[in-house]
């Protein structure tokens, strides 16, 4: 469609003559197929639309954006290729385009599209241009693919997105900063962890909130980044609040670089964990110290002993150990409580590190027992005064909260110097000389002598008989209920073991439990106890309690441990979700990768597993990570009244850490309301001691399967 005369006049265009030659105008007029020219290599497209909005001619690239051919365009309507959705309202804008006359040029983002023949919308771009050729009116239309300018600005907006969640609302505290460590950019959560606002961070350096000590940190690690020794590094230093509280912040610090390599700025995300630190001092703290005492335990006291064998063997001189026992202390626990048994042990340990010298070491060695390391002695003798100091303590009646008690000991005394090559005998030793103090009378320290000997002739005779206990039937397997403290309802039973021995009547597990471990019995004890424990369970209702059953470390490591288990599920027609093992962590300790396969077998049939004695030992949030327990057992001596604001913090710290992680939380040894109270409000999940039963016959644990406590 070439323009006449008469549209030159109307769009008014001027095109001089080139050198002499003819105007270009003429020369377009003479030549009418130049115009064709023009519009097919013009790079968008290009269509003549007259005044009734019919498509009359259009070049290559329109009829290649709409889909259609150019016999298939002239004589449609525009609004052919308008969206359905906007056709009503182009009509309108068409129209009153037509009567202004005026131009609209392209770039105005109008997010406008084109309708194509596959019935697929094209983003374009469109230029209007109203021009009159012979007396009509035309509109110019030029059209122009944004597809992927629209794509490219999806893609900013995605990007800006995925910053804004990553960098603005992200939950973890982030900073830019440039080369000379200021603030270029901080999200809210980094403001949070401060107490600063926005304002009062950017542009500043962060030698205004760091710790005096801490200070030049930063510094030496950019200059690292800087030097290219390192593209990330992590660092650990200590941030002050408005308020002058000190937080602790772990910092991951990384570079931006331009295209070239050059450093843009520094990226940090960084992490308060002063809280984490805590609870991790307090876990430490809590792996070598006894938490009912607070005195040294056996794991720390075994390493003060191998030092001080040293110093002996290196400066000569003398050392002692010194086992403590309290004087008929079961009757206190039986007549009065555990309670009252707690506190009296904390007031002996109290008034024992009274008298414990800054070189020696004093430690719980477990239940009523205590050990006395005495270092730097001048000679035997000197042991002897040490265990009179520590007698004297005793002279004096203990008051507790609610009576007052007479308390004695007896104590083994065993020296050692350079001559002795074993140290792992001395504790062995010193529980000989022990057990003549008490054959003695009792109140006294008994020095070890070597023809004392025949205690560990007593020793095996009772492991003897321990093994003809299991032959006649002497042990049986109780049950304590395990309560869910929300409902008051029986949700469980822990299978104890029991020993009535035909001429000493009741031993103690605390007595024979040790000894079966020392002499491998422990493997047959444990079977007898999962066989007797489940065949009990079985016979319990389908829907009932479940069942957990201790493990012991030789046990758990046995071979056959697994295939005993599912022999006796299938033999008794237990269900495997219904019994849960209980490991301790130094149980499992020895070899993680066969703890772990062991746990893993046993869990994918189901069987749960429960972390026992959580806090006392080396439990940590890492051993958590690995083992997955269903239940984590809260050990007795949190549980009971104590003065130490630090085991009431780790007590409350440990349940919200079983929250979290979505784990249960059982609390052993409840005896009192006010304890259940505690723990109630606290939200631990489950709980046993006396409160609600003993350790019970399984046709008595039968009948409180139904039972609801309080109610």
């Amino acid at each position: 469609m070439a323009p006449n005369a008469a549209g030159r006049g109307a769009i008014r265009v001027s095109m001089a003559s080139n050198e002499g030659g003819e105007p270009f105008i003429d020369f377009l007029e003479r030549h009418p197929l130049t115009w064709e020219r023009l519009l097919h290599v013009l790079p968008d497209g290009v269509a003549f639309v007259d005044d009734e909005g019919i498509i009359r001619h259009a070049n290559g690239v329109f009829t290649a954006l709409t889909g259609y051919d150019l016999d298939e365009l002239v004589g449609r309507p525009v609004e052919d290729i308008v969206p359905s959705g906007a056709r009503a309202a182009h009509v309108a804008q068409r129209r009153r385009f037509s009567d202004e006359g005026r131009v609209r040029t392209m770039g105005r983002h109008l997010n406008l599209a084109l309708a194509r023949r596959d019935g697929s919308e094209l983003a374009v771009d469109i230029a209007l241009a109203p021009i009159v050729l012979d007396g009509r009116r035309w509109i110019i239309t030029l059209v122009r693919d944004t597809s992927a300018e629209r794509s490219a600005a999806r893609a900013r907006d995605e990007i800006e997105q995925r910053f804004r969640l990553a960098f603005e609302e992200n939950m973890a505290p982030m900073a830019f900063t440039d080369l000379d460590d200021r603030c270029i950019a901080v999200n809210d959560a980094f403001c949070a962890m401060l107490g600063r606002s926005r304002e009062e961070l950017l542009d500043g350096d962060s030698s205004v909130f760091t710790h005096p000590e801490d200070l030049g940190i930063t510094e030496s690690v950019q200059q690292r980044l800087l030097a290219g020794d390192v593209e990330r590094v992590r660092y650990i230093k200590r941030y002050v609040k408005p308020d002058g509280r000190v937080i602790v912040v772990e910092i991951s610090k990384s570079t931006a670089r331009t295209e070239r390599g050059d450093i843009l700025y520094f990226v940090n995300s960084e992490r308060d964990i002063t809280d984490e630190l805590e609870l991790a001092d307090q876990l430490a703290h809590q792996a070598l110290h006894d938490p009912l005492t607070g005195l040294a335990n056996r794991s720390l006291f075994d390493d003060r002993l191998a030092q001080a064998f040293e110093r002996v063997g290196r400066y000569g001189g003398f050392g002692a150990v010194l086992l403590i026992d309290l004087d008929d202390f079961k009757g206190i626990n039986d007549t009065r409580g555990h309670i009252v048994g707690d506190e009296l042990l904390a007031a002996v340990a109290g008034r024992m590190q009274s008298v414990t010298r800054a070189s020696d070491t004093l430690c719980r060695f477990g239940g009523d027992e205590f050990l006395y390391l005495a270092e730097g002695l001048a000679s035997d003798e000197e042991a002897q005064q040490v265990a009179a100091r520590l007698l004297g303590v005793f002279d004096e009646a203990f008051a507790m909260s609610a009576t007052v008690v007479e308390q004695r000991a007896s104590i083994g005394v065993v020296s050692f110097d350079a001559g002795r090559a074993d140290r792992d005998t001395l504790v062995r030793d010193a529980d000989v000389a022990l057990y003549e103090a008490k054959r003695a009378g009792k109140n006294r320290a008994v020095a070890f002598d070597p023809s004392m000997h025949h205690r560990a002739t007593s020793h095996f005779e009772l492991a003897r008989e321990l093994r003809h206990a299991l032959a006649a039937d002497e042990l049986a397997m109780h049950y304590q209920p395990i309560v869910e403290l929300s409902t008051m309802t029986v949700v469980g039973f822990e299978a104890l073991m029991r020993w009535q021995h035909p001429t000493h009547g009741f031993v103690a597990p605390s007595v024979f439990i040790p000894l079966a471990e020392e002499t491998g019995l422990i493997v047959e004890l444990g079977a007898f106890a999962l066989r007797e424990a489940i065949a009990a369970a079985a016979t319990w209702a389908p829907d009932g309690p479940y069942l957990t059953v201790n493990l012991s470390a030789r046990q758990f490591h046995d071979p056959d441990l697994v295939a005993t288990i599912e022999r006796e599920l299938k033999a008794s027609g237990l269900a495997p979700g219904r019994l849960v093992l209980e490991v301790t962590e130094s149980a499992t300790l020895s070899d993680v990768a066969e703890t772990l396969d062991v746990i893993d077998r046993l869990t994918s049939h189901g069987i749960g597993i429960a972390l026992d004695d959580f806090g006392t030992g080396y439990s940590s949030l890492h051993y958590l990570t690995l083992v997955h327990p269903q239940i984590i057992k809260i050990d007795q001596s949190f549980v009971s009244p104590t003065h130490d604001p630090r085991t009431r913090t780790l007590l409350e710290t440990i349940v919200t850490l079983g929250q979290k992680l979505d784990v249960e939380v059982l609390a052993e040894g409840i005896e009192t309301d006010e304890q259940l109270s505690r723990l109630r409000a606290l939200g631990c999940d489950l709980g046993q001691g006396y409160l609600f039963a003993p350790a019970v016959a399984a046709a008595e644990a039968a009948a409180l399967a139904t039972r609801r406590f309080g109610v």
